[in-house]
């Protein structure tokens, strides 16, 4: 379990820096003074089942899988599930709220992947391409790690590739079964805001995105704040 953090210390006010661009490599997500949001697809019966239940592994057919991937961005949760119509098993698009200790826990526990072209379909998984510093080997030190992370481009919100980085979280084995049974405080299902999104920028492909926001169709995302020594371990200082 991570150490205590004091309340706050990861908080971004709005500032001008969350307009400009991002650092190549930086943790932005949606979050409040306790928790903050993580996203991943699943098929219709395994995302009902979790809502309902409060629980991920609610529904007889959720499967464990080798790594569970999450993601704070969700604009990168819209390319990786095309807006959740990709396909059936991405069909359900869930935010997911994690206590701020319990998240910075996970990435303590992180390994560096190498750079990897590697895309997988399977439910509740999502990798792509990624662009990371040779900090840590993953065939010498990450292979049996509990936690991956790697850095993938991010995304629009038309899914066009930026030039900044973003954190994509891979959890495994026993780690992934204690994340679901006690570290996920709330799951929503967001799959209607997704397909809002793309109806809205298809009907008007000139829409801002800070009208997106302003309708409740793109999250309000910050700069999530971390030590130094873990910014280190992250890869975070790369340009």
């Amino acid at each position: 379990m991570a150490q205590t953090i004091p309340k706050g210390n990861h908080l971004d006010p709005k500032s001008p820096d969350d307009t400009a661009q991002p650092p190549y490599r930086q943790i932005r997500a949606q979050y409040d003074e306790d928790t903050i949001t993580v996203y991943q697809a699943y098929n219709a019966e395994i995302a009902s089942q979790a809502v309902a239940h409060q629980r991920l592994n609610a529904s007889p057919l959720f499967r464990p899988v080798r790594m569970t991937w999450i993601k704070p961005s969700w604009c990168w949760m819209m390319y990786r599930s095309g807006y959740a119509c990709k396909d059936a098993n991405q069909e359900r698009i869930l935010a997911i709220k994690m206590r701020h200790a319990d998240f910075v826990g996970l990435l303590e526990r992180a390994v560096l992947t190498t750079e990897t072209t590697a895309a997988t379909a399977a439910v509740g998984v999502g990798v792509g391409v990624g662009a990371n510093s040779a900090a840590c080997n993953e065939k010498r030190e990450g292979v049996d790690a509990a936690v991956k992370v790697q850095w993938d481009p991010e995304r629009s919100v038309r899914l066009g590739r930026l030039d900044h980085r973003s954190i994509q979280i891979g959890i495994r084995g026993s780690l992934a079964a204690e994340w679901i049974e006690r570290w996920i405080v709330g799951i929503e299902d967001v799959t209607a805001r997704a397909i809002s999104l793309k109806a809205a920028l298809d009907a008007n492909p000139d829409i801002s995105e800070q009208e997106l926001v302003a309708r409740g169709l793109v999250p309000d995302e910050r700069a999530f704040h971390v030590s130094d020594n873990l910014r280190n371990v992250l890869g975070m200082h790369v340009s």
